[in-house]
């Protein structure tokens, strides 16, 4: 198989349109049309559908654009890992940061260190929520994330387990405080405005409350954090927050936190990163300095051996 004409493949499923990718490729229509024959008898599978509209990839067509994006990233990667190697680490970087964890506290430090230690590397950082950075990072659109999971295997992706918080339950001072720590059990009565169910934080309490045989009373389902923080400040109702983040909330806004015990709630910090896409050297150093950062937090995970692979 020919890079160059993956490369040309990748960018006629991209347009959608034979006739348009061979003016943006600089490249006479008859010729672009051989080599997508070639690379169709290569592989001995029809790749491309015409219709009236331009171009669609078949089934097998969708699989190996999947695959000739991550062998053409890979190939440029290699290519700037060489001219890193010659004049000192450079390059793009992208990570993700899930807002509403630790995970932000390490934005500022990671930021400086890395301008100190790597100038030539330009750094991304991406705060969203953990379930779209694990795809991004799963797709090879993301180098690494820090993110909460890492409890279960998930194909794909490999997890470094950073640190664990402990969830609490944050109310507004209108309402009644409990005691610097409540049993689960006492907030069965509790209007929640907790994130949407596949949030990793939400699932725990999920199943928190499944455990006690209860379930809590969700009256809305909000992803913002500043939104979060609005519906406390008016009062509205409570919520439950990772330690780091229900700090935040009580100290922007007239409100209360108690640490949920009976049972303890943790939620696992964790590096992610693919398990078969390699980091690049540029990239290798800003996981490197993420690392130390953790390193220098008290009750950090660091030595302690991430979830075994299943082999099945």
């Amino acid at each position: 198989m020919n890079l160059r004409r993956l490369q040309y493949f990748v960018k006629i499923v991209d347009i959608g349109s034979l006739t348009q990718a061979a003016d943006i490729l600089h490249v006479a229509q008859p010729a672009l049309s051989q080599q997508l024959a070639t690379l169709e008898g290569e592989v001995r599978q029809q790749l491309l559908t015409r219709t009236k509209r331009g171009v669609v990839p078949t089934e097998a067509g969708k699989v190996l654009y999947r695959h000739a994006q991550l062998i053409l990233r890979q190939c440029d990667q290699a290519q700037a890992d060489m001219t890193a190697a010659a004049k000192g680490l450079s390059g793009a970087v992208s990570v993700g940061l899930a807002p509403g964890t630790a995970a932000a506290g390490l934005a500022l430090p990671l930021l400086r260190t890395v301008r100190a230690r790597h100038p030539g590397i330009l750094l991304y950082l991406n705060e969203t929520y953990g379930t779209t950075l694990s795809e991004l990072v799963m797709n090879g659109r993301m180098d690494c994330a820090v993110l909460y999971g890492g409890k279960s295997t998930v194909h794909g992706l490999d997890f470094i387990p950073l640190l664990r918080e402990r969830l609490f339950v944050v109310g507004p001072a209108s309402m009644p405080a409990p005691p610097p720590e409540v049993p689960l059990r006492d907030l069965a009565d509790i209007e929640f405005f907790l994130a949407r169910p596949y949030n990793v934080v939400r699932k725990m309490v999920n199943e928190a409350f499944a455990g006690i045989g209860l379930t809590p009373r969700v009256v809305a389902e909000i992803e913002s954090a500043s939104t979060l923080t609005a519906v406390i400040s008016e009062g509205l109702g409570a919520t439950v927050l990772p330690e780091s983040m229900a700090r935040e909330v009580v100290a922007s806004c007239a409100a209360w936190q108690s640490c949920i015990v009976d049972p303890v709630i943790e939620a696992p910090l964790a590096l992610c990163q693919s398990d078969h896409l390699p980091l690049s050297e540029p990239a290798q150093a800003v996981k490197d300095i993420i690392l130390d950062l953790v390193a220098e937090l008290p009750g950090n995970l660091l030595g302690q051996p991430a979830p075994r692979k299943r082999t099945s």
